[in-house]
């Protein structure tokens, strides 16, 4: 069968190719064509653009660049109407999908949603749009289930990737002596996200707190879908930055600062004391304050449904507040203790259901039944 993928961001990326392997173990003649990054080219297909070239942060950012939207959402129209996939696979990125879904549905071609959009979060009224025009919705938090369910739409609940990956990543034994760092300072991380928009916005104030925690190093998590020489003019006396080791990064650190998304999750899921941080544009900031319907912006205290990290947001997000809660991750055992007992809770929650394999298996299922 023909799949056609659209994941409009790195972590997309990194969870459409999963699910791409999946694929191909039910479905050996899988054929696919998507809209993604590296990930998804290495299992094989035909990319027609990278995600990096629609990465847009923020409600202000992206209606500035509505023509730019508008060209690619003619170009992917265009495409699958030239390709003719049995089903079309999307993956989160609500602004693009969901209009890709509603284009899908309407020429008759089957429409899957892998990893929900975040409606409960903001605009709960486009839950009766996704009933329209996606077939099978597949979420991968506990509560997106009883959510759906409240409007009378049954969704798959397949399980959470970033807990299966997380538990899967074999920890590299050699990370400190293959990167050239001190084993004998303890690791502060910087996750600043993957976006040049987000990383401007946040790791300059992330970096700027050093003097008060010169026993530690700070290591930037970087990513190469963005230049080297990008990140240069961050690095400097006890700032590291390296590549795409993430995970590893995560398993030797003693605390970290996190920007909001997916990352949030996946440092709690290697149990690292965190504080998470988030920074827009004011207008931006104005509208989400508006329009999100949610106490929390993290997925950690979103699924524990309390508390259980700090989040800095705007304002909040300074060197003096960052200064205070590092010091409790990085030496308030009471308080590192509290965390971490939320991070079980998550553990419990999530479980390990093998989310892509799981996926995979339901949707084959679908399109052959």
């Amino acid at each position: 069968m023909k799949y056609y993928l659209i994941a409009g961001e790195r972590s997309g990326d990194f969870h459409a190719a999963n699910l791409m392997l999946a694929l191909q173990q039910q479905d050996p003649e899988a054929e696919f064509r998507f809209w993604g990054g590296e990930q998804m080219q290495a299992i094989g297909g035909e990319l027609v653009h990278h995600y990096q070239e629609m990465a847009i942060m923020g409600f202000w950012e992206a209606a500035t660049s509505l023509l730019k939207f508008r060209g690619y959402l003619k170009e992917a129209q265009r495409d699958l109407l030239s390709w003719k996939p049995d089903v079309v696979i999307l993956v989160d990125y609500a602004g693009f999908n969901m209009r890709i879904a509603k284009f899908a549905k309407a020429q008759g071609i089957k429409t899957f949603y892998y990893i929900s959009p975040k409606i409960w979060a903001w605009n709960q009224g486009r839950v009766h749009q996704v009933k329209k025009v996606v077939d099978r919705m597949f979420v991968i938090l506990p509560f997106e289930q009883e959510f759906y369910q409240g409007f009378d739409y049954k969704v798959d609940y397949i399980g959470n990737p970033t807990s299966d990956a997380v538990a899967e990543h074999p920890v590299s034994a050699d990370f400190y002596q293959r990167n050239h760092l001190d084993p004998e300072r303890p690791i502060i991380a910087v996750l600043p996200g993957s976006r040049k928009q987000e990383i401007e916005e946040m790791l300059f104030e992330m970096t700027a707190i050093i003097p008060p925690f010169l026993d530690y190093q700070f290591i930037v998590a970087g990513v190469d879908n963005l230049d080297a020489n990008y990140y240069a003019h961050f690095e400097r006396n006890n700032v590291r930055i390296i590549f795409d080791q993430t995970y590893d990064l995560l398993a030797h650190a003693k605390a970290a600062l996190v920007t909001s998304g997916t990352a949030t999750l996946e440092t709690a899921l290697f149990d690292v004391p965190q504080v998470v941080c988030y920074r827009t544009s004011a207008v931006s900031y104005a509208i989400s304050k508006a329009v999100i319907k949610v106490k929390f912006i993290s997925l950690v205290n979103l699924i524990a449904g309390r508390e259980v990290v700090k989040e800095l947001i705007q304002g909040d997000f300074n060197a003096r507040n960052l200064v205070m809660e590092l010091k409790k991750v990085t030496a308030d055992e009471d308080f590192i203790a509290r965390q971490k007992a939320g991070y079980a809770e998550i553990r419990a929650k999530l479980g390990q259901q093998r989310a892509a394999e799981k996926a995979a298996k339901l949707m084959v299922g679908y399109l052959k039944g």
